[in-house]
Formats: structure tokens, sequence, C-alpha cells
């Protein structure tokens, strides 16, 4: 008879992590949880470090001449009820003389999806003259934005909008490439998406903060635009 084989309790005993036996094995791995989950938590207590005093409403925000609206997506070829909302606080922003003028920033990378100019036609139908609306065909994602809006469109200081749970690292990203930047935070019903939103923030936050350490160029560059100069140079209204 060969040797008894072990069972399927046996193997699975041997998988199973052992705990350290002696107190000083235990206080290391204790030690090395705190670590971590203090290591996991840092990105996003930088955002609300950076972020939290920065954060107001659409009626107490300080005047700007840019509002800087980042894309959220569409819903055959309209903007997404997010999207929406967020383009609603930047035409009030601009009708209460906030500011002066609105880049809109999103994904036009195929020729079928284009969020900017679904974007304009959604501000347009609420009284901000196209004149005063720029658009970003490049913005593919929160760091692109912000980039871009400095270095491609010359944005030195602007009032960004986005839902809650994103503005504070829209917030973190454009301070971080050189935007002294407010932000207005959009609320929005606590559905399957904002739970989502708030979720993949988490996740988000580390990147974000690798983004703003080693300063990434964005996915497309491209020569300096003047959309936001000659529209803050146009006729008043």
């Amino acid at each position: 008879m060969g040797e008894k084989q072990p069972g399927r309790t046996g193997w699975l005993r041997r998988l199973r992590p052992r705990r350290p036996r002696t107190r000083r094995g235990q206080r290391r791995l204790v030690q090395g949880v705190m670590v971590a989950c203090a290591a996991a938590l840092a990105p996003a207590t930088w955002l609300h470090s950076v972020a939290d005093a920065r954060i107001r409403t659409v009626a107490d925000v300080p005047a700007q001449q840019v509002a800087v609206v980042f894309g959220a997506g569409l819903q055959e070829g309209r903007p997404s009820p997010y999207l929406a909302d967020r383009l609603a606080a930047a035409a009030e922003l601009y009708r209460a003389g906030s500011v002066k003028v609105v880049l809109v920033t999103g994904d036009n990378s195929r020729k079928e999806y284009d969020e900017p100019d679904a974007m304009r036609g959604y501000l347009r139908a609420r009284g901000v003259p196209d004149r005063r609306i720029v658009s970003d065909f490049a913005g593919f994602d929160t760091w692109d934005s912000c980039v871009r809006a400095k270095k491609i469109f010359g944005v030195d200081r602007a009032v960004l909008v986005s839902q809650d749970f994103h503005i504070r690292r829209a917030i973190a990203l454009c301070r971080a490439a050189g935007i002294d930047a407010y932000g207005v935070g959009v609320g929005a019903a606590h559905d399957v998406t904002w739970y989502y939103g708030g979720t993949r923030e988490l996740f988000a936050a580390g990147k974000a903060a690798m983004e703003a350490l080693f300063e990434p160029d964005p996915h497309f560059l491209g020569p300096k635009e003047t959309g936001i100069a000659k529209a803050l140079a146009a006729d008043p209204d």
C-alpha cells in the first residue's frame, strides 16, 4: 500500500495562512496591517486636505472668469443626467455673473461620440451664448482636462463644476496642474450611479496622487488654443 494521500481538509489547512505564534510576530503583523491601512487611506486624506476648503455652492463661489465643466457621459447623443446637472450649474453661474466663459472638456475620441458638442448645445439652450463657450475635445480624464486647461487654453484660475463625489479630485488635480481652482459640487440622487461614483473615487484617489506627484503628459497635448482669450474679448452680452 502506498502512502496515504491527504484529504481535502488537509489541503485547505495547508493553504490557510498561519498566524504568528510569538507575541513579537503578532505585534509585527498588527503593525503591518496598520501601515497598509494608512497607505490605502493616504490618497483620500490628501484629497480632503487639499480640496475641502475650496468647495463652494453656486451662490457663494468666488467669481472667476472661467468655469470648467467635466464630461460625464452621453445617452443617445445627449448629456447624461449627471452631466446635465453639471451643465445646469454652470449655466446658473454664468447667468449670475460668477463666470464669463465656460470651458467644456470631454471625450471626442471617436466621430460618433462627442461630449463637448453635446455640452455646448445644452448650455446654449439654457441661455449661455455660443461665443462664451469653449470646447476641449481631448479631455479624456480629469488629469488631462486640468493639464490641457492650463497648458493649452491658458487657464490660471477657474471654478470647476462636477458632482460632489468627484469635485475634490478635480480641485486637487487642477491645483497640481497650476490652476487656482475652486469647485462647485453638484448634488445628486443617491442612486446606483452615485454609489458607483463614490466607490470609484476611493480607487481613483491613488491614481490622482500619482498624477499629482509625477505630472505625466496628457494623452494628447497639441498646440495652444486661443479660444478662452477670444471668448473673454467678445462683445458684452
